[in-house]
């Protein structure tokens, strides 16, 4: 699969393409659909699938500050989107030049010059242009104008209606179940692991504590069952059963939001420095302040256990 990093890095021959535009935050179960009649209609025509998508996240740049929780990283958005089939992906570098564009010259410049698009697949609420002036209905006249067509894929999987923010708004009450649902796959946070205050060692659960990546989504404060990635030079493609903390460490009068993991029954792993990724699968509880470290532990010995139920080891 060939990735672009900007229309520069387009070859110059490039031939005729179906094109699928979309920020794809999450590639969740709504874009799959989109992405996959992209990729369905490119085989029918024996024609090469692209992926438009863009970086950083367009409120960031049009509405500073207005950045929303991502539900996929950077890295990880292409991996996705490349194992639903595509043949490349574009990641075109959003700018306040790029959201001045109108409607028109975005086409021209991105779809018709550069991918010479024959067909174009987006979700039937896709916007586009300065002021988002550009919907579904326009796309399709302006296919007229420069000979390719458009087509609006409603963003609907099992009757349900899929977005970002249901998802995001299912994250943020500790729903992970009902975000998996919605995703197709477990939500995953990722990042480097870094020294905090070591206290799960102290307590006979070592624990990975993850520094989350900028405006990543992370699930409202509580204990979850999961897996914990890695995939280094050190620990190459291995998913750990996990018990998964999400909050401040309120027993310990913490103020610091974190994410920290414990590798079911492994404390023996040297993990400081690597870029490791959690999966959500279940809610166990919320977050409590206990009375004392002897309740704390008798309760995390509860949380390991229904965690390894939950992942069945």
């Amino acid at each position: 699969m060939r990735r672009w990093y900007g229309l520069d890095e387009v070859p110059r021959d490039w031939g005729r393409s179906v094109v699928t535009i979309g920020v794809f935050d999450g590639v969740h179960r709504g874009h799959q659909k989109v992405v996959g009649r992209a990729v369905e209609l490119a085989a029918e025509l024996g024609l090469p699938c692209v992926v438009i998508t863009f970086d950083p996240h367009p409120d960031e740049v049009v509405r500073p500050g207005s950045h929303p929780p991502l539900l996929s990283s950077g890295a990880r958005r292409p991996e996705l989107l490349a194992e639903l089939g595509t043949d490349a992906i574009m990641v075109v570098p959003f700018t306040l030049e790029l959201s001045r564009m109108g409607p028109d010259e975005f086409v021209q410049s991105v779809l018709v010059d550069r991918l010479h698009a024959a067909r174009v697949i987006v979700g039937e609420d896709f916007r586009f242009g300065h002021r988002a002036k550009g919907d579904v209905a326009l796309l399709r006249e302006l296919g007229e104008k420069y000979d390719f067509t458009a087509e609006g894929v409603p963003l609907v999987a099992d009757g349900d209606t899929i977005s970002s923010t249901a998802i995001r708004a299912r994250l943020a009450e500790g729903a992970v179940e009902e975000a998996a649902h919605l995703l197709g796959r477990p939500h995953r946070v990722e990042g480097i692991v870094v020294r905090g205050h070591q206290r799960g060692r102290a307590l006979g659960f070592p624990t990975a504590n993850v520094e989350s990546l900028p405006h990543t989504a992370v699930p409202a404060d509580g204990v979850y069952a999961g897996y914990l990635v890695c995939d280094s030079e050190r620990y190459p493609d291995v998913r750990w059963p996990a018990a998964i903390s999400v909050g401040t460490n309120p027993t310990f009068e913490g103020v610091t939001r974190t994410v920290e993991a414990y590798a079911l029954d492994r404390d023996d792993l040297d993990l400081y420095g690597e870029h490791v990724a959690v999966d959500f699968v279940s809610r166990i509880r919320g977050m409590v302040k206990f009375d004392s470290i002897e309740d704390l532990i008798a309760e995390m010995e509860r949380d390991v256990a229904r965690a390894r139920e939950v992942t069945r080891v």
